[in-house]
């Protein structure tokens, strides 16, 4: 049985960050290994409570005690097992996820620090990654062929639960490299592109085959794709980003999407991890300036930057800022500061907690603004923004709308030669493919699904963000996993695949 006075013995502690003055001029993730020693005192904390509530925290509904407490006893093979029972990629997760079962965890409820969840949860992933991702068996092929079309993790998730089921996947990706917005999305101090790489080799073992470089509805039709596979499962992610058209100044140059900076930044490091800017993505020189399709530089480099937003994109833009070299930096926030600790009324345990989220990139410097509101975008005469006025709000909800009010005389201006917007997403592009395949957007930019994950088209899924909106990366996993048990039983299939998370249950953290 576990200790039962882990949590007495051990406070919660986590691996130290490396050093802000060294990580900042590289592009390594933020956390080193950490040592076997502080990962077994901290799982020995986890009292395998009798209702473990982080697993209804949990979309993938982890089992989250069973492998801690394997972890305490040192059985690491049969923990790396526990772990992939219900999650084919947790060294995404434990990097990634922000850890709605720790929110979850017990231990809150009595007054105490939740387990490092996530942190054994990766440490463990990691063990098995040293030990080599070994292929699962295929069973014999089914004969029946599955198109994925987008390679993020829903995409990819759902390829390796077909595959393993003996049917023959094509993952179809529009971008150079498979990956998502894990290759070019995520920083390199968040998910070194490694580890990615190392799970794609796993996938191409098992039999999953990649087609890079296909635009589905452009280089590919529907009408083709229905007629070389059996099934089709649409995983193309929720990239369309929130805008703000309105705000006098929007069309000035340097005035970007945060993704626009994310993903070039992103290509530059990938560029110098292969040699082509004469670098490494280790350090030892900066690479080139990152640029758009078009060719506008897009870097913060000496500069000053605004950066617009207050969740996971905007901390992204923060720490690219900082290893690229800007001047300085300002986060604003449209809502007022929130509090360090939960606020037991408003936010009850086990929900998701309001609380004040400090990111390793906070850490490394810039300047973050609470209750402001960006008025005007501020041109220099020559059409290129140099400033950001903003003002002081409140905001209120009033029949489910936001009302957000100016204070009058707080208005200010901000140094502004890069301004990034992170204000969200609005759900699935509007593309080609969906109007081939014949299915349309929701208000709310997603592509809805009948209980069986088809869309309005017979044989066409959809899974992951495209499906549910912007969200996180353990529900486009769940989802997949999910997918990919309804479209097995569509064409047949005989069998169980690995138990999909109940498509109609919310965890707490999400209701």
């Amino acid at each position: 049985m576990p200790d039962p006075n882990g949590f007495l013995r051990y406070n919660r502690r986590l691996p130290a960050r490396r050093p802000v003055p060294v990580r900042i001029t590289d592009w390594r993730e933020v956390y080193p290994p950490a040592g076997e020693e502080l990962i077994r005192e901290q799982a020995t904390r986890c009292m395998d409570c009798g209702i473990p509530f982080c697993h209804d925290g949990c979309p993938l509904g982890n089992r989250i005690p069973d492998w801690n407490d394997l972890v305490r006893t040192g059985n690491w093979d049969a923990a790396v097992e526990s772990l992939h029972a219900t999650n084919n990629f947790p060294e995404f997760t434990g990097r990634l996820c922000p850890a709605p079962c720790e929110a979850a965890c017990v231990l809150g409820l009595g007054g105490q620090q939740p387990v490092t969840i996530k942190q054994v949860e990766v440490e463990i992933a990691d063990a098995a990654a040293r030990g080599g991702l070994r292929p699962r068996p295929v069973p014999a092929p089914t004969g029946r062929s599955v198109a994925v079309v987008g390679s993020g993790p829903a995409g990819l998730a759902a390829a390796q639960q077909l595959a393993r089921a003996g049917h023959t996947v094509m993952v179809y990706e529009r971008d150079d490299a498979i990956g998502g917005l894990l290759r070019y999305g995520i920083p390199d101090f968040k998910l070194e592109k490694r580890h990615v790489d190392q799970r794609l080799a796993q996938l191409a073992a098992e039999g999953v085959r990649f087609r890079t470089g296909v635009n589905v509805g452009v280089d590919v039709t529907a009408e083709q794709l229905r007629a070389e596979h059996d099934a089709v499962l649409l995983a193309c992610g929720a990239l369309q980003g929130r805008d703000t058209p309105e705000t006098p100044g929007r069309a000035l140059r340097g005035v970007h999407q945060a993704m626009d900076h994310l993903v070039a930044a992103n290509r530059v490091v990938a560029a110098a991890a292969t040699g082509q800017q004469g670098v490494t993505a280790a350090g030892g020189g900066r690479p080139a300036p990152a640029v758009l399709p078009d060719g506008t530089p897009i870097d913060a480099a000496g500069k000053h930057v605004v950066i617009i937003g207050g969740g996971d994109t905007a901390a992204d833009c923060l720490g690219v800022a900082h290893r690229q070299g800007a001047a300085g930096v300002h986060q604003l926030d449209l809502y007022p500061e929130p509090p360090e600790a939960r606020d037991a009324e408003r936010d009850p345990w086990p929900t998701w907690p309001w609380v004040l989220r400090n990111y390793p990139a906070h850490e490394e410097g810039g300047e973050r603004v609470f209750a402001v509101a960006v008025q005007e975008f501020v041109d220099d005469g020559t059409g290129q923004v140099d400033g950001v006025r903003i003002a002081e709000v409140t905001v209120e909800k009033r029949d489910g709308r936001r009302i957000v009010t100016a204070l009058p005389g707080s208005e200010r201006v901000l140094p502004a030669d890069l301004v990034l917007l992170a204000i969200g997403f609005e759900g699935t592009e509007e593309q080609p493919l969906l109007t081939q395949f014949g299915v349309a957007r929701n208000a709310r930019g997603a592509v809805d699904a009948r209980p069986d994950w088809q869309t309005d088209a017979d044989g066409v899924f959809v899974a992951g963000d495209m499906h549910r909106g912007a969200s996180l990366i353990v529900w486009a996993i769940a989802e997949g996993r999910a997918a990919a048990s309804a479209i097995h039983t569509y064409l047949g299939g005989v069998g169980e695949l690995p138990a999909p998370v109940d498509p109609g249950r919310q965890p707490l953290a999400a209701r």
